[in-house]
């Protein structure tokens, strides 16, 4: 059983088109045909069922799917290990972010961790919404996670990396646009953007608590996924926002930024880590990000908690 056979699986299961997946491996189709049906005779089973119009995972494609996937991580992992051999620490380490302040973070995480353990291998997971985080680490899905406060989770530690103050954003053309600051109850008869109700958006929640403690609910006319399609929706007139300083940079025409007056509200960034079997590789990543990430004092105003 090579190891090019199970690469070619996992890239036809991807695709499930065997122009495309022999695109990507840089092989002619005949040869991944005869790649995948070696593979299919030495496991005693058809992974694909095919037609003309149609490739798809058999029943036992599906089983063998996830085990091959950490057969060719398991192999990536020996490769580093001998071209590293003199590194310290060799290890694939998971981690999960959302949001902007997390991927601005990326980047300088990576550097660092190139140059402390190269032998670490970063696997970055793009979650839709911070506020899962928690429960993947706690589940083992993840290593270290990015995630907002409050965490209601017993199986799994955090640490404030960065505090983040609410905005509003609303249109330029808005007669509230040419006040300096707003007062939340400003917003209370205008139509708000916002992440959906049921994905656990700590930024929402974070919204409907500032308005509910100035006496209102928001009249949510439209939801989106993310900050981006929050903002393109309110430059395009749909209503306005509650937002985060984070995404401030976020330039949109027609689109204008005001602070909240009264005391500033910030949402607590976290780094979320499993509080149990923590591996070396993930231990030392954590020793890293604390290093280029130290905790800050808290801000003059309050942190929802």
């Amino acid at each position: 059983m090579h190891l090019k056979y199970l690469q070619a699986f996992a890239v036809l299961a991807e695709e499930l088109h065997f122009g495309r997946a022999s695109e990507r491996l840089r092989v002619a189709q005949p040869q991944l045909s005869v790649w995948i049906r070696r593979l299919e005779e030495d496991l005693g089973v058809t992974l694909f069922d095919r037609s003309s119009r149609s490739v798809r995972l058999t029943e036992s494609g599906y089983a063998v799917r996830e085990p091959i996937l950490q057969t060719l991580a398991s192999a990536r992992l020996i490769r580093r290990a001998a071209v590293l051999g003199g590194s310290r620490i060799v290890g694939q380490v998971n981690i999960g972010y959302a949001g902007a302040s997390s991927r601005e973070v990326l980047p300088p995480l990576a550097r660092a961790i190139r140059l402390a353990e190269p032998g670490i291998e970063l696997k970055l997971q793009s979650l839709v919404y911070g506020g899962s985080a928690p429960t993947q680490v706690a589940a083992g899905v993840l290593d270290i996670a990015f995630s907002r406060l409050p965490v209601r989770n017993d199986h799994v530690n955090t640490r404030v990396f960065s505090y983040e103050r609410l905005l509003a954003a609303l249109p330029s053309d808005h007669p509230l646009a040419l006040q300096g600051e707003l007062d939340v109850r400003d917003l209370a008869n205008e139509p708000f953007v916002t992440f959906p109700a049921t994905q656990g958006s700590t930024v929402r929640d974070a919204s409907f608590r500032l308005a509910l403690e100035s006496g209102f609910v928001p009249q949510v006319v439209q939801e989106a996924p993310d900050s981006y399609a929050i903002l393109s929706m309110v430059a395009a007139g749909a209503g306005v926002t509650l937002t985060l300083s984070s995404v401030s940079h976020i330039d949109r025409p027609g689109l204008v930024y005001r602070e909240l007056s009264g005391t500033p509200t910030y949402l607590a960034t976290v780094i979320v880590s499993a509080r149990h079997n923590l591996s070396r590789a993930a231990g030392a990543v954590l020793g890293i990000m604390e290093d280029i990430f130290p905790t800050p004092e808290p801000p003059a105003g309050r942190v929802l908690q």
